[in-house]
């Protein structure tokens, strides 16, 4: 169930912990995904974090080059463009505000519900029409 939940999670801020990870500076995909792991994301595979890149890259928001490697094969750089930027700040104001309410909601037990047995819940702020 944990890992379920986990994954749900992951699949609607992916993108933009991608970004996020981004503004720190140009970065190649195994480098990303140790980087979201490292932070707590846990391990991001292949198969999932390749077609962000190519998401984000297609809407404009990243950029990507190839760039020889010192001892070994080319890689794939990506960083973001000035879209990017803009967007992840957006982005990152809009999350704060939903994650502050969710944290609310789960901390009260229901703000501005309550409920009466075997009936559904009823909203008894200004929203309501109790």
């Amino acid at each position: 169930m944990e890992q379920d939940r986990r994954a749900q999670w992951l699949r609607g801020v992916l993108d933009l912990c991608v970004l996020g990870t981004l503004a720190g500076g140009e970065s190649y995909g195994y480098q990303l995904a140790q980087g979201l792991a490292a932070a707590g994301l846990g391990p991001i595979q292949g198969g999932t974090l390749y077609p962000v890149l190519l998401r984000l890259q297609r809407a404009g928001l990243i950029a990507a080059r190839w760039r020889g490697g010192e001892s070994g094969p080319a890689r794939k750089y990506y960083r973001l463009t000035a879209a990017g930027e803009t967007t992840l700040r957006q982005a990152a104001t809009d999350w704060s505000g939903f994650a502050g309410r969710v944290s609310a909601i789960l901390s009260t037990g229901g703000v501005g519900v309550s409920t009466d047995a075997g009936r559904a819940p009823v909203r008894t702020d200004a929203g309501g029409a109790q």
